[in-house]
């Protein structure tokens, strides 16, 4: 029996519960599970961790938890959430039970001010921040220590995002550590996932302190779902599964998301869903944040069939009547996957889960594994550069002299940061001067990590035992079993078939080629530091026009048959007929489109006068060929070709201003060829392959534009 105290506590918890989730009837109770938590919480001051699936009711605990120590008379509830999208909600989740939440992100920095006095009032029970804020100087410096001295309760959602050995590794999550360390003896701590294994769940215990304590309480649940039906379609190509989808989308229950692996896949599949009758809308990390506010309400309020999302999505989207979610394309890992599936069937007795695998998948797996923890070589050089600067550095002042894409650099300098060898200050970064060790076996076995993790993917799609039993052992579920519901266990309910009109359509559309190649227009920032005097607007006269190309690589219509003629070591050759076919499709389009040569247009370019193709040492046949036919199809002189000069010209993946170094004085335009650039009045076509960062098409226009051509239009594979 419990002790009377306790037993209050219980009822008040419960009341708390109805309130949250609107029941009015009394009858709403915590669970065995729940209120174990939040005993250790309220009760008991205890730090717990709670592995439970999505759906278990983790919000639950630590709104019901923050409105009983509020009542005690603790300060408010800080809890450190990963997106917008879940902060959101649990603003609106938390008023239902009269709680007051506000949320400090980048997104509304004009309410801080107000935020912190309010919370100096008292008047704020729970506060949402985002991780990045944990390491603004500002708000680390001035902010933080406050908000540790008068936390009632912390809480850590998605805590899997702490450990490097998992699938979702955020460095911004580690800074924890530092508000962890300040926090009050006696201040409860709470950190949630539903997608942890048992290493994950280690690491993360041991990061928030709870590992080695007597007085820590962890809670693991079962992860299987009993609500999702997990399925696998295997159809012959990309687009199949856009005709399927087009035919079978009605078919799903209720209102769902559909994953895409790209942005680029995100926005065809939305258009292609659209001319098909279909209520959709697309959820990238490119959709603007207004956008995706109103993205996320209508399919709140169930008024599209489905988001068509990249990863954005992945976390912090809470609607428990979702009916399914498919994935085109696979995820590379089954941890990331079992987290999205979960986002169905929260509030539902069943919801559809199909995978539909595409052969672009393992090209997608293989560019993101590329953008691991860099070389120590690199590390140890942006320490240098640091050190040497006596003063902190900017991103976009250290970014020309790292061989590092922006993203990639601003991650790493947060890992150093966490490790104590670099520091954040107002105006950029500083070294610490402090000893680093370069943990290049945690970085190894991260990487074997992964490759297991898309092992683990295909072996997932090929099974022919249970899928969620599956899936929970890649969670170390000690409770994993079959399930009956999946269509290994129960059969499958799931025709592969496709109506001939939306298959003839789906090929329509992603046979369609051609996209808009836009011109860099500004040079990067931090040239002069690497001794090139460039900055600011490019000049008119030197500017390249608006190009266009056959397909992008990342989408799942040329993109397919592309990306195998790109890859790394394929064979060089003449161009296949039916690329230059396309391409030659693609310019006839390009000229009787808006501000065509051939369209009449008051805008219109004038008529290329001839042909140039790019310099390549990779695919020179290629180049050469595809020029050769489009200056024969067009009936137009190859006027000859750009050339690279000196031994050797490194292509570099890493930033902008790398880039351009790197081209500096390696493209030449060759005497013949200037000599016949003199005699004609009028643009080029610049034949290439295809463009990545745009600096080379950048560079080539320069050079031909000051050696005589009056405008250079890009075209390219």
């Amino acid at each position: 029996m419990e002790h009377t105290s306790n037993a209050d506590l219980r009822a008040a918890a419960d009341a708390v519960l109805a309130r949250l989730v609107g029941d009015d009837s009394g009858e709403a109770r915590l669970r065995e599970d729940q209120w174990r938590a939040i005993e250790a919480l309220v009760a008991e001051k205890r730090r717990a961790l709670v592995v439970q699936r999505t759906g278990w009711g983790k919000s639950a605990v630590y709104f019901v938890a923050t409105s009983l120590l509020r009542a005690q008379g603790s300060g408010p509830t800080v809890i450190v959430s990963p997106l917008l999208a879940l902060m959101r909600n649990q603003v609106e989740a938390a008023a239902r039970a009269g709680i007051r939440a506000r949320t400090i992100n980048s997104s509304n920095i004009e309410e801080w001010d107000t935020i912190q006095d309010e919370i100096g009032a008292g008047t704020v029970d729970v506060l949402l921040v985002s991780p990045e804020r944990l390491n603004n100087p500002d708000f680390r410096d001035r902010v933080l220590p406050e908000l540790a001295a008068a936390t009632g309760l912390l809480v850590v959602d998605e805590a899997h995002c702490i450990s490097d050995w998992g699938h979702d590794f955020r460095p911004d999550y580690r800074r924890l550590r530092t508000m962890l360390a300040d926090l009050p003896q006696g201040v409860p701590v709470l950190a949630t996932t539903a997608t942890a294994n048992a290493r994950v769940t280690a690491d993360v215990a041991e990061q928030l302190g709870t590992g080695g304590s007597t007085d820590a309480l962890v809670l693991r649940g079962p992860l299987d779902r009993d609500s999702l039906s997990l399925h696998v379609l295997r159809l012959p190509d990309a687009a199949h599964r856009m005709a399927w989808l087009a035919d079978h989308l009605d078919d799903l229950p209720g209102s769902g998301i559909v994953y895409t692996l790209t942005v680029a896949a995100a926005e065809e599949v939305t258009a292609f869903l659209r001319q098909r009758g279909h209520t959709v809308s697309a959820y990238t990390g490119k959709t603007e944040n207004a956008e995706r506010q109103q993205a996320e309400e209508d399919l709140l309020a169930n008024k599209v069939k489905a988001l068509v999302a990249t990863s954005a999505l992945g976390m912090g989207f809470d609607k428990p009547d979702l009916g399914f979610v498919v994935h085109l394309g696979s995820p590379s890992s089954p941890i990331s996957y079992y987290q999205q599936v979960g986002r169905a069937g929260r509030g539902v007795r069943h919801a559809e889960v199909l995978l539909l695998p595409g052969q672009e998948d393992e090209a997608i797996w293989e560019y993101f594994a590329s953008l691991a923890f860099p070389s120590e070589e690199l590390v140890r050089r942006t320490l240098d550069i640091l050190a040497d600067a006596g003063r902190p550095m900017s991103l976009p002042a250290l970014e020309p002299l790292v061989e590092l894409r922006r993203s990639r650099l601003e991650t790493m300098l947060k890992v150093l940061d966490v490790d104590g060898a670099v520091r954040r200050v107002k105006g950029g970064w500083t070294a610490t001067g402090q000893p680093w060790t370069y943990d290049a076996e945690r970085y190894a076995w991260v990487a074997r990590q992964r490759k297991a993790e898309q092992q683990a993917m295909r072996e997932y799609a090929s099974t022919t035992g249970c899928r969620m039993e599956f899936l929970q052992r890649q969670l170390d579920d000690e409770a994993a079993k079959p399930c009956g519901r999946c269509d290994n266990c129960a059969g499958v309910r799931h025709s592969a078939e496709a109506s001939t009109a939306a298959l003839e359509a789906a090929r329509t559309d992603l046979g369609r080629a051609g996209v808009e190649v836009e011109p860099r227009r500004m040079w990067p920032t931090g040239l002069p530091a690497i001794g090139m005097e460039l900055k600011g607007r490019i000049p008119a006269g030197e500017l390249a026009a608006q190009g266009r190309a056959l397909g992008r690589l990342s989408d799942i219509g040329w993109g397919n048959r592309l990306r195998p003629m790109f890859a790394s070591g394929a064979p060089d050759g003449p161009v296949p007929d039916d690329v230059a076919k396309a391409v030659v499709g693609v310019l006839a389009d390009w000229a009787r489109g808006p501000g065509g040569w051939a369209s009449g247009g008051a805008d219109a370019v004038a008529r290329p006068v001839g042909v140039v193709t790019m310099a390549s040492r990779t695919r020179p046949v290629l180049i050469q060929s595809l020029g050769s036919r489009i200056a024969e199809i067009g009936r137009l002189p190859l006027l000859g070709s750009l050339e690279y000069t000196g031994e050797a010209f490194p292509a570099s993946r890493s930033n902008s201003a790398q880039r351009l170094k790197a081209l500096d004085g390696a493209v030449a335009v060759p005497p013949e060829l200037a000599a016949a650039l003199a005699k004609e009045e009028g643009p080029v076509l610049l034949v290439d392959d295809y463009t990545e960062t745009g600096w080379t098409l950048a560079v080539a226009a320069r050079l031909l534009r000051r050696a005589g051509a009056s405008g250079v239009l890009p075209l390219d594979a």
